[in-house]
């Protein structure tokens, strides 16, 4: 039987891979208690195209 609870799986993609114009995108999943942060999620995550430590925000 399938677990319920309050964590969801989203996906994270790189706002500054967007603006540059490479090819390819950097997308992270991961998960998250909808309950205890309800607004979209943005990390820091590293970018292994522009080599680079950058910020990710959820995504629908």
């Amino acid at each position: 039987m399938a677990k319920k609870g309050n964590r969801v799986q989203v996906i994270m993609e790189c706002t500054e891979h967007k603006t540059s114009g490479l090819p390819g995108t950097s997308r992270y999943i991961t998960t998250k208690n909808k309950k205890n942060s309800p607004e979209r999620l943005e990390l820091k995550k590293f970018n292994s195209t522009l080599k680079k430590v950058t910020v990710h925000k959820e995504i629908k």
